[in-house]
């Protein structure tokens, strides 16, 4: 049998695919890679499907032991990775063989880093998906976090070339040099529940991430929002959305958020920006910037295209 033992689980590390759709009627959530953008590059790095499953890797520390000769590439958080004692480099695909040993330091920027193996984790999926949800106690292998003595299967695969990602196009993680992320919302059908000296302070003032985040909702810290609305009845909630709870400290909601809930929402960040948000430490902090439907749509679409049009580098 071919796969990767745990040695150690590190943090938080969980099995994803792309997430788990179509099943919000059944009272479960997406799940999913918290960076898209990693997580696709590190399949890409690979020749795999866009869909296979791969391990994210929150904060670090996870070790494995290879039973398989294959290739990986760990894309995302920068952090120290080495193959038998030997650093090696992200963004980039490596040859490992079997019994080699794969250790992962800790985080030094950003939060979540991503691992894949050429033909991705062969993880049977639950309601669609690999994709685990801590909470639901679905998808991974038990419907939770990696724990030491767990066996990942995958296939044994040849030798391919070495492919990396340029430079210019891996993001960059963590605040520099004492900035702050800002993070561009839509405005939401619920806005006007919000008088307009409540909507400048929601975009005027800096909020800082809190250590109650997690995948299923970010929650800041910062000058609280008020809104008069009472008795809202509970209604889906998209990805990004930001309630704003009675105490009026704003949380966005993650992959792994509730399908339904009933707090005001004042808009919804936009994904690009939810990854970035994804990828700050507690105590980073971050401001809010207002931008138009019409503006959200083509950041996306010039994001797709550039990562469409971003080639690998052969080496």
């Amino acid at each position: 049998m071919s796969y990767f033992l745990v040695k150690q689980p590190g943090l938080l590390t969980l099995i994803q695919d792309q997430g788990r759709y179509g099943a919000h009627n059944l009272g479960l959530t997406n799940g999913g890679p918290l960076d898209p953008l990693a997580f696709d590059w590190a399949n890409r790095l690979l020749g795999n499907d866009i869909n296979d499953t791969c391990l994210e890797v929150s904060f670090g520390g996870l070790t494995l032991e290879s039973q398989v000769d294959s290739s990986i590439a760990i894309t995302g958080a920068e952090l120290s990775c080495k193959i038998n004692g030997k650093v090696i480099e992200q963004w980039r695909s490596h040859v490992i063989h079997k019994n080699d040993l794969l250790e992962f330091g800790y985080v030094t920027a950003g939060v979540r880093a991503y691992l894949a193996v050429s033909g991705g984790f062969q993880i049977a999926p639950s309601f669609g998906s690999s994709a685990t949800v801590v909470r639901e106690k679905v998808g991974g292998l038990n419907g939770d976090k990696l724990q030491a003595g767990d066996e990942l299967p995958c296939a044994a695969t040849s030798t391919t070339g070495v492919l990396s990602v340029a430079e210019a196009d891996r993001p960059q993680y963590g605040i520099q040099n004492g900035t702050q992320a800002v993070l561009r919302v839509v405005l939401g059908y619920q806005h006007q529940a919000f008088e307009p000296l409540e909507r400048l302070k929601f975009f005027s003032f800096d909020y800082k991430v809190t250590d109650r985040s997690d995948r299923m909702g970010f929650r800041l810290e910062g000058e609280p929002v008020h809104t008069d609305m009472v008795g809202m009845l509970s209604e889906g909630i998209c990805h990004g959305a930001i309630q704003i709870p009675a105490d009026g400290q704003p949380i966005v909601l993650m992959n792994d958020r509730q399908t339904i809930g009933g707090y005001p929402k004042i808009g919804s960040m936009i994904p690009i920006d939810t990854a970035r948000l994804a990828q700050l430490k507690p105590g980073s902090s971050i401001k809010f910037e207002e931008i138009s439907l019409e503006d959200a749509h083509n950041i996306h679409t010039l994001h797709q295209s550039r990562y469409r049009n971003s080639s690998p580098l052969n080496h």
